[in-house]
């Protein structure tokens, strides 16, 4: 078959054409997340699925027309119940993005296709897309799976951005309005939040990576951000945006490229 001039886009080929796609070898899908979600008082409610939309975007306008490498649409609203409190914020619950994840990722398994790679944005539902993508191999044992987080692996982010972002910049900090900035700049109002967190963590623990909790933004802030977004810029953002779109894509040409976990 000849994939030229054929959509990036799922929603925008007919069935026959995605008939012969999840067809080929390495038919691959991918979903990407996000979350509609307070981001503090400057930025938009959908920051994660406007960063995942225009990441994944770029990457996908890079990538080589002959590979069955397609995408559905973004799954905007995402489970977000820590950000509940904040006036905007929508969040589904666990069962229910659990159990769309497994119909979806089921009927496109049904299709034919191979590999389903979510590309999720929100760090909020890094454990619960893991989790629904073992659940979702349960009924869908031929496809194969990967629950993936934006932000990860990214080399190079910690030479942007200061020791304190990368530890305590947990949200709507330096790296995301600066990344705004890069992308939606209309949409960053003025304000530069800068609040730290406010309760004492004893040693040894943390709110993310070792030994967490399950905390609420209102526990630690009252603007809703959670490090500190003075000297965030334009400049900045298309900094990080290169970092983004250039792991994205090296990581997905490289699996293209594979059979890896072809069953």
């Amino acid at each position: 078959m000849n994939f030229k001039s054929i959509p990036k886009e799922y929603e925008y080929l007919n069935w026959p054409e995605v008939k012969n796609i999840a067809a080929s070898d390495r038919s691959t899908i991918i979903w990407p997340f996000g979350a509609v979600e307070q981001h503090g008082p400057h930025l938009p409610l959908g920051t994660d699925s406007l960063f995942v939309d225009a990441i994944l975007n770029e990457v996908m306008q890079l990538m080589p027309e002959e590979i069955p490498l397609k995408r559905i649409p973004t799954q905007y609203i995402g489970f977000s119940p820590e950000h509940l409190g904040f006036s905007g914020t929508l969040s589904l619950s666990s069962q229910i993005l659990t159990l769309m994840i497994k119909e979806v990722g089921k009927q496109l398994s049904d299709i034919g296709f191979k590999r389903l790679i979510l590309l999720n944005a929100h760090g909020g539902q890094i454990s619960l897309l893991n989790t629904a993508s073992r659940e979702l191999r349960v009924i869908a044992p031929k496809l194969s799976v990967f629950p993936c987080f934006l932000w990860s692996g990214v080399d190079g982010l910690d030479n942007l951005l200061t020791k304190s972002e990368i530890e305590n910049g947990l949200h709507a900090s330096l790296a995301e309005t600066s990344l705004m900035m890069s992308i939606k700049k209309e949409r960053v109002g003025d304000e530069r939040p800068c609040e730290g967190i406010s309760i004492d963590i004893p040693k040894g623990w943390s709110l993310e990576g070792d030994s967490p909790t399950a905390w609420f933004t209102k526990d630690i802030s009252n603007s809703g951000v959670i490090g500190d977004s003075r000297g965030a810029s334009s400049e900045l953002g298309n900094e990080i945006k290169k970092l983004l779109v250039n792991h994205w894509y090296n990581m997905l040409l490289s699996l293209m490229s594979s059979d890896w976990l072809i069953q």
